[in-house]
């Protein structure tokens, strides 16, 4: 923020130099950026300010600074204009949409005012930090925003259509002109928090008045506003019609409902002393309750623990009362009320950071040496990690690609029902939709790389997918996204995809977890997907996998076979590295059998499994897929499906006649079940 050397001083009981002013406010956190000497011959000077310090960005805060950092007293400016025209309510209403977006607005009306140059005092205080005079009126209102921190706006209340003030979000198309040489008429998109009349937005909340509404040197009756803003609110629309101001700069870092008042008060009577008028009995508002006035308590204990020094209560009772806390020593506890204007004090740790401030950061010892706990490494941390190796194991390359893609490049990644999140900045350029899915940014990573020569390649990337689901609302899932070129054979390249899938899971989950694949119905396949299989751990589904359809491929200009998968692995996460589970290794030697099995094409691996171990059959081990033959043995629309047993008993050597009849009662059950014929 630009201060003025002259104007804080207005506010210390005693001047301060520009040297001690920046050297004080350094060492209130406050840092000097360097100054100069304004046209008017007084000194400026550029103080940074940090996000969470709303309440600094004005002279008055400055001064409160200075004065607890060198115990100066603070001149605060008080003001009580004295009403005396009939009630404000009569010259117009107003009515609040959103309490949320606007959690007050306040209206007050002086009629009969004079627009005309600003006193040379009031003028020189803007000049000294860059602001150009304009009138007495809108003097006034930058004044006090750089005075108090608030922002306030006046109209021209004859131009207000209706007589009335509505706080409501923007209707889609409607038309605004801001204030300002050359400024252009924007159309809105709907959903911005507007100041508008009975008819129209006259305001951007937070942002820009509207030249429609603004003082001229006609102006007679005005309408004063002050009122606050959610800073997502103002940030938003700011962002959106690329319009920003000081005004929205502040609002953007928070003002509190109850510093409305004060700053009305000051204003209010800036203008009468300056414009004359009289000013009508009463505030027009609408809004929510006030906020309940917030109490933190700080434990001088818990100080010293922090800061690593003891500093004495009386110490830390000043620099509290000191930054306006009241400060109360109750038993083992100073318990404290929070200005309304420090919206950053929340919790303890926060009084005790400004104990320390006050205190003296050159103050606190320094340890030379320091006692350092390695703690383990978070799971979140050590499981991607892991999956990563493995992946590059597998001959993974890791891809880092951008959030935002192409209308034509996400539009074959919607699932029925969902609908493109896009951003409205302009500098997304042709990229203005966030990815529905990750695969598209791989595949235009794969189609770089094939224009170079690349052959061959498989990708990873661990990223966001985003849509828009029915009724609005937004959609995010972390995945982990798999792409590669696969074999001509489709079913080879459907068990390779599976089978790095399912490497990463029992990686996760570990070798006893359940993990059950299923080939997804035609109807419910993923639009991109010519064939898809999901997974499920333990009962949970994770994703699944696919090979590509050549409609998901055409707008990278790629053919062939290329198989992909999109897993959620986070729920695994929180408990990697799954316990190890010790076994004792086999006392008699198993028995192996094949059996292949002619099945019609639409059975599946997954019905075969549940039909075997549903037989319950005596010393059954396990059950392994093969392989499957397709040809002129099969016949059409049918399938052969090799698949193989063990059994193992746990006190005897099994003979081949045990076998024989186990699988026997297999041959039946797909026989009659599943209409196999059985080959071998």
């Amino acid at each position: 923020m630009r201060t003025s050397v002259t104007w804080i001083n207005d506010y210390l009981d005693r001047p301060a130099t520009a040297e001690e002013q920046a050297e004080l406010l350094t060492a209130a956190g406050l840092n000097f950026d360097g100054g100069d000497d304004a046209d008017n011959g007084e000194r400026w000077q550029e103080i940074e300010t940090t996000s969470n310090r709303g309440d600094c960005l004005s002279h008055l805060g400055m001064a409160r600074e200075i004065c607890a950092m060198s115990g100066r007293r603070l001149k605060a400016p008080a003001a009580a204009p004295r009403a005396s025209g009939e009630p404000a309510s009569r010259h117009v209403a107003v009515s609040n949409d959103d309490h949320e977006a606007c959690p007050r607005y306040t209206a007050r009306v002086i009629r009969g005012v004079k627009v005309g140059p600003s006193p040379e005092w009031l003028q020189r205080r803007l000049r000294a930090i860059g602001q150009v005079p304009r009138n007495n009126l809108v003097d006034c209102t930058n004044f006090v925003l750089f005075e108090l921190g608030q922002p306030t706006h006046v109209f021209d209340l004859e131009t207000l259509r209706g007589a009335r003030i509505h706080v409501r979000r923007a209707r889609k198309g409607e038309r605004f002109l801001p204030i300002g040489e050359a400024a252009q008429e924007a159309e809105l998109a709907g959903g911005e928090l507007v100041i508008a009349d009975g008819e129209r937005p006259v305001a951007i909340a937070g942002v820009k008045g509207g030249a429609v509404t603004a003082v001229t040197d006609r102006t007679v009756n005005v309408l004063v506003e002050a009122a606050t803003f959610h800073p997502a609110a103002v940030r938003a629309a700011s962002r959106g019609l690329r319009i920003a101001s000081d005004s929205s700069y502040r609002f953007e870092r928070g003002v509190h409902p109850s510093e409305i008042d004060a700053a009305a008060d000051r204003l209010v009577q800036l203008i009468l002393e300056t414009a004359g008028g009289t000013l009508c009995e009463g505030t027009v508002e609408a809004g929510a309750p006030l906020p309940a006035p917030r109490r933190v308590a700080v434990r001088p204990s818990r100080v010293r623990a922090i800061l690593g020094t003891d500093i004495p209560l009386e110490e830390v009772v000043r620099a509290l009362d000191t930054l306006g806390f009241s400060p109360v020593v109750r038993g083992d506890a100073i318990d404290c009320s929070v200005p309304a204007r420090r919206i950053d004090i929340e919790r303890e740790i926060d009084l005790i950071e400004e104990v320390c401030r006050i205190h003296g950061l050159d103050r606190i010892p320094m340890k030379e040496t320091l006692a350092v706990r390695v703690a383990p490494v978070e799971p979140e941390v050590s499981a991607p990690r892991a999956v990563k190796g493995l992946l590059v194991g597998l001959g993974f390359v890791e891809s880092i690609t951008h959030t935002l893609v192409s209308e034509r490049h996400a539009a074959p990644f919607f699932r029925a029902g969902r609908a493109a999140l896009r951003v409205g900045d302009e500098r997304a350029g042709g990229t203005p939709v966030l990815r529905p899915s990750v695969i598209p940014s791989l595949l235009e990573v794969r189609r770089r790389n094939a224009d170079a020569g690349l052959a061959e390649l498989r990708l990873f990337e661990f990223a966001s997918a985003f849509a828009l689901q029915p009724g609005g609302a937004h959609d995010e899932r972390a995945l982990v996204t798999l792409l590669a070129d696969a074999p001509a054979d489709p079913d080879g390249a459907m068990r390779w995809m599976r089978g790095a899938c399912e490497r990463m899971l029992r990686l996760l989950a570990g070798n006893h977890a359940s993990i059950h694949a299923e080939a997804v119905p035609a109807a419910e396949r993923a639009p991109w997907y010519s064939a898809e299989a999901r997974v499920a751990v333990d009962g949970n589904p994770l994703g699944g996998w696919g090979l590509l359809a050549p409609p998901a491929l055409a707008p990278f200009g790629l053919a062939g076979t290329f198989a992909a998968a999109e897993l959620s692995l986070r729920p695994l996460y929180a408990n990697y590295p799954p316990d190890a589970r010790a076994e004792k290794l086999p006392d008699f030697p198993g028995i192996e059998r094949d059996l292949s099995a002619i099945l019609p094409e639409q059975a599946t691996w997954a019905e075969v499994e549940a039909l075997v171990h549903g037989l319950r059959l005596p010393c059954f081990e396990s059950l392994g897929f093969v392989g499957t033959y397709r040809g002129k043995q099969t016949g059409a629309g049918r399938k052969s499906v090799t698949m193989r047993l063990v059994f193992r008993a746990g006190d005897r050597t099994l003979r081949r006649e045990d076998a024989d009849q186990w699988m026997a009662s297999v041959a039946d059950a797909l026989r009659g079940r599943m209409g196999a014929e059985i080959r071998s």
